[in-house]
């Protein structure tokens, strides 16, 4: 691919999804469907400009051998490099019918997630708020009393449907966290709109309000952060996450008056069900913190734990 391509179509081979990619190479060459159905009949491979719809809009996926193969004869086509579109199809995490990641129900993530639909519901933002995460870097600072003072988020995310204006973020405080003097933090690219809590099980939700409407396939980089303090010992932190794929970076930061003996890093499928993939984190030196990184998460929970004693 020449270098001098537009960024547009340059990112999105690079992070997709497949109907974005495909959809925006057939636009910049400036090719009718029905075209490049012309062109792929050249190539001794029938499919229908139905199909070729489908495919751009993320309707359906290319699965079949033949269609695996119109895949190829596309990148030739649409003077791509080698490989580019099939990649894509075979990025982990993605479903096979879809791109949008599939979701995994709250009720398994959160166990206050009657109170957290409530909350939802009263902001009037469903569950699926036209957003998926491509990045997420979390860092959460744990105080001398052994709390958690907070945690920043720098997120990247990219819309699924036209129109999405806001982000609304989750803070599940420990036992004993007063929700009502969690502070949110707007940082960067958003403000704070509204915010709704619940006293008995420490869950709020905010409101984060971008300066502009996304379209399907836009991306928008964000950060914010809670600033916490309020509740008991705490003795982890868990990410939950409903939809798949994406990469996920946490570290945990310790006061230096109060550092943990011991820190490792776990997996669960919902939060009924058993942990797993426990890995051991050194804590390092001056920094007195410990992170996990996960290139292509899965939905369920993943979290870092620490032993005081």
């Amino acid at each position: 691919m020449a270098d001098d391509e537009p960024a547009e179509l340059t990112a999105a081979l690079r992070t997709g999804p497949f109907h974005l990619a495909l959809r925006t190479a057939i636009a910049v060459r400036r090719l009718p469907l029905q075209r490049v159905r012309h062109h792929l009949a050249q190539h001794g491979i029938n499919v229908g400009v139905t199909s070729l719809s489908y495919w751009q809009q993320g309707a359906r996926r290319p699965q079949r051998a033949e269609s695996l193969r119109a895949v190829r004869a596309l990148e030739e086509i649409l003077q791509l490099p080698e490989e580019s579109l099939i990649r894509l199809l075979a990025h982990p995490g993605e479903r096979a019918e879809t791109e949008r990641p599939a979701a995994r129900s709250y009720r398994s993530l959160v166990e206050a997630s009657d109170v957290l639909r409530a909350l939802l519901a009263e902001l009037g933002s469903p569950v699926d708020g036209g957003l998926h995460t491509i990045g997420h870097h979390e860092r959460v600072r744990i105080g001398a009393r052994r709390e958690l003072v907070g945690r920043e988020s720098q997120h990247v995310v990219r819309a699924h449907r036209d129109g999405v204006d806001h982000y609304v973020a989750i803070y599940h405080g420990d036992p004993g966290c007063a929700p009502d003097r969690v502070r949110v933090r707007a940082l960067e690219n958003c403000r704070t709109g509204r915010v709704r809590w619940h006293e008995g099980t420490g869950v709020l939700v905010a409101e984060l309000l971008f300066d502009t409407r996304l379209r399907a396939g836009d991306t928008h980089l964000f950060a914010y952060g809670f600033e916490d303090g309020t509740a008991g010992t705490a003795t982890e932190y868990v990410r939950g996450f409903t939809y798949a794929g994406g990469q996920y970076a946490l570290q945990i930061r310790f006061d230096e008056q109060a550092l943990p003996v011991r820190c490792h890093r776990f997996a669960q499928q919902s939060a009924a069900g058993p942990r797993g993939g426990r890995q051991e984190l050194t804590l390092s030196g001056s920094h007195r913190s410990v992170h996990l990184v996960e290139p292509q998460v899965r939905a369920g929970l993943l979290g870092i734990a620490w032993d005081w004693e």
